[in-house]
């Protein structure tokens, strides 16, 4: 064998690259000229070893991937390339995820709003029936997840996600004339169904343009959308809420048609704007695209080299039931499904009844919107600091430990502070700093796409994670009981325990990851450079069993 294979051995003994990398590639760059500024994606190339090139590059033709025209093993480009494309592709990419996303928030938490304007007392519910509304979106969200995701692998995200879009604003703007529980169960199931798989596909699709490291950031900027649109939602709510009267109705039935056609206009945007690949841009308003064929070229092999996976099946392609199988079974992704089911009940259980204890503690319909502004503000500002120092540091789960150490003193206030029924003011700061607590959800689906390692897993695991957060906000939205007002005592212990727990599970999943990588590089470096070619060519391992695979943590 050769020395640059030697070279490639040694470096591969080096513990920080099997944790920090995903791929391992055998043969090492010196050719590369020190003078040529190329981008670490560009450098980080698995495809310079030939057998693992002929072999995927078999795999891309096979499967018709529509960018494998794009695929170049040989191509190089430049740090100053890819950071102005990058700058390209979130003004194109993730803004019109961003704005796409405004939609389902605004349609989905302006319940909230219509219950501050006295909701259910004019549709005679109770809050238990409140709950049991909350518990009805949640189940038709969780069963919505996986059956959407495979409708959007096979007719593509660009058509499926606009649809979900006009569907719920239509169903939003029949929230218009609800009378009774039956008219507000069935508007909650609906709502849930077509809401339901929204955000794993948009990941999916955000997954064709950006690389696992860039991934975690955009989805930040993909949630802190979502709380500006809260904060927007809530002043929109301030001037909406006021209309209570006009033509007869209440304030609250005027927020739902109104922001219901707002959303309506979105998703018909969303038609226009969406494209199904970064080689497929071309609009008849549109017919130079959003990329030169360079660009389109960087865009490919960055995220090829990144995870050569993303190109064995293509965007129209749906999966069958043996794939569907296989993907469920891996079972190194169940550790941060757990997550899923457990880190969010505090917030969404003290979220959904934000409003009804503001109205409670005395605080008026409409100042009762503005205070619930602070929260989210809070929570951008969270969300943004610890997903960039998740990056930074290379270390997801040890940073998601702030968000358990912030909600357990949060959340033990609640339950043993003894004041909160006389000093609202300080009941309302300990909850809007409750609410502000670091979200880790973006940190999650991004950890759970790049540990997928394939299309296929990748396509169900981002719905079968969405399935155990909803799991976890069913458990939340019955939380809180009528019998245990108005202090909710009973609810925060039991909210309390739930962040307490986080601990063990966060750290597990660090030790369980770094313990799988750890195993695979001794079996790595155990083996001749003839018996790695040899397993790059004919194993059967695949996806996330494979020994060139590290597991990000």
């Amino acid at each position: 064998m050769s020395n640059k294979s030697d070279n490639s051995i040694s470096s591969l003994k080096k513990e920080e690259e099997f944790i920090n990398t995903e791929y391992i590639s055998d043969r090492d760059h010196s050719s590369i000229d020190e003078n040529y500024d190329e981008a670490p994606d560009s450098a980080n190339n698995p495809f310079i070893n030939q057998v693992f090139r002929e072999k995927y590059a078999a795999i891309y033709e096979d499967a018709k991937y529509e960018c494998r025209e794009r695929f170049d093993p040989e191509f190089k480009w430049t740090k100053a390339q890819q950071k102005k494309l990058t700058y390209k592709l979130d003004f194109y990419v993730t803004l019109l995820a961003c704005f796409l996303f405004t939609a389902l928030q605004m349609d989905r938490t302006n319940l909230g709003q219509a219950v501050s304007d006295n909701l259910l007392k004019d549709i005679k519910l109770s809050t238990n029936d409140y709950n049991t509304g909350n518990t009805i979106f949640y189940v038709c969200f969780l069963a919505a997840e996986l059956p959407s995701q495979l409708i959007s692998k096979k007719i593509g995200s660009d058509i499926w996600i606009p649809i979900q879009v006009i569907c719920w604003s239509i169903i939003t703007i029949c929230q218009f004339k609800l009378n009774g529980k039956s008219s507000f169960y069935v508007c909650r199931a609906l709502l849930g169904i077509f809401e339901g798989g929204f955000i794993a596909d948009m990941v999916l699709w955000l997954s064709y343009f950006y690389t696992s490291s860039e991934l975690p950031i955009r989805l930040s900027f993909f949630w802190t959308a979502m709380y500006i649109t809260q904060i927007v939602n809530y002043l929109i709510a301030y001037g909406i809420l006021h209309m209570g009267g006009v033509h007869g109705k209440p304030g609250w039935a005027w927020l739902f048609l109104i922001e219901g056609f707002i959303t309506l206009t979105v998703g018909i945007v969303g038609f226009i704007l969406m494209v199904p690949s970064p080689v497929q841009t071309k609009k008849w308003w549109n017919e130079k695209g959003w990329f030169t064929e360079e660009e389109e070229k960087i865009i490919v092999n960055k995220v090829l080299r990144d995870d050569p996976t993303k190109g064995d099946m293509h965007n129209r392609q749906g999966l069958n039931l043996k794939m569907i199988w296989e993907a469920l079974e891996d079972w190194r992704l169940w550790p941060i499904y757990l997550i899923g089911i457990v880190a969010y009940m505090p917030e969404h259980t003290i979220t959904a009844y934000m409003t009804l204890l503001l109205r409670q503690m005395g605080f008026s319909t409409f100042h009762t919107n503005l205070l619930c502004i602070p929260y989210n503000v809070l929570k951008i500002i969270m969300l943004l600091t610890s997903t960039y120092l998740s990056e930074k540091f290379s270390s997801i789960f040890l940073i998601c430990l702030i968000q358990p150490i912030w909600g357990t003193i949060c959340v033990g206030v609640l339950r043993f502070w003894k004041g909160s029924l006389v000093n609202h003011w300080g009941t309302y700061a300990v909850l809007t700093i409750c609410l502000g607590y670091p979200y880790i959800h973006a940190m999650m689906v991004s950890i759970v796409s790049r540990n997928s390692h394939s299309i296929k897993t990748r396509t169900v695991s981002a719905s079968v994670y969405n399935m155990f957060v909803q799991a976890g906000a069913i458990i939340s939205s019955n939380i809180y009981r009528k019998n245990d007002k108005p202090l909710y005592h009973t609810g925060n212990a039991v909210l309390f325990a739930f962040a307490l727990s986080m601990f063990p599970i966060l750290l597990g999943c660090k030790w369980f990851y770094w313990k799988l990588n750890k195993n695979r590089a001794e079996k790595w470096d155990a083996m001749t450079p003839e018996e790695q070619d040899y397993y790059i060519k004919n194993t059967t391992d695949k996806g996330s069993q494979r020994l060139d695979f590290r597991f990000a943590h």
